[in-house]
């Protein structure tokens, strides 16, 4: 197959609906939008959430609980993730960019404890989970938090 014999699949593209041009056309006249009234007009409609009057849904529900935006927010990546590094290396969170295991660090990142890990590492990160920070130490590494 070639570029110039691509097409789209049948039924999936359809000529737009020209409106206005005529009584044979079908949509003529009033151009399907019905007899006077706001959405007949030019630039007539209401806006998104406009219910007529009647107090919108987004204002009639009550709201809920509240966003602490000094919330700290750290990169989650499990142990068996530090396997691929060899032995006696020092894990960072920068080294942990460079070599695409986390494509951002946020305000930290925290090892947790799923998979096992064989490799004597010094990781140094912000937060270690309980059964992380063991899982490391078991193999004989260091857990350091920074």
């Amino acid at each position: 197959m070639r570029l110039d014999e691509l097409k789209p699949v049948e039924g999936s593209k359809f000529a737009t609906k020209r409106v206005g041009r005529g009584i044979g056309s079908g949509t003529g006249k009033t151009a399907g939008k019905g007899h006077k009234g706001q959405n007949a007009r030019s630039g007539g409609g209401v806006r998104p959430g406009f219910e007529g009057g009647q107090m919108p849904l987004y204002r009639r529900l009550p709201k809920r609980g509240f966003t602490n935006i000094f919330a700290k927010q750290y990169v989650s990546i499990n142990v068996s993730e530090l396997e691929r590094f060899d032995n006696g290396t020092e894990v960072t969170a920068e080294l942990l960019k460079e070599t695409g295991v986390v494509s951002k660090t946020l305000d930290g990142i925290k090892i947790l404890g799923r998979g096992e890990l064989t490799k004597k590492l010094t990781v140094k990160v912000a937060k270690f989970s309980a059964s992380a920070a063991e899982k490391i130490e078991k193999a004989g590494g260091k857990a350091e938090v920074i």
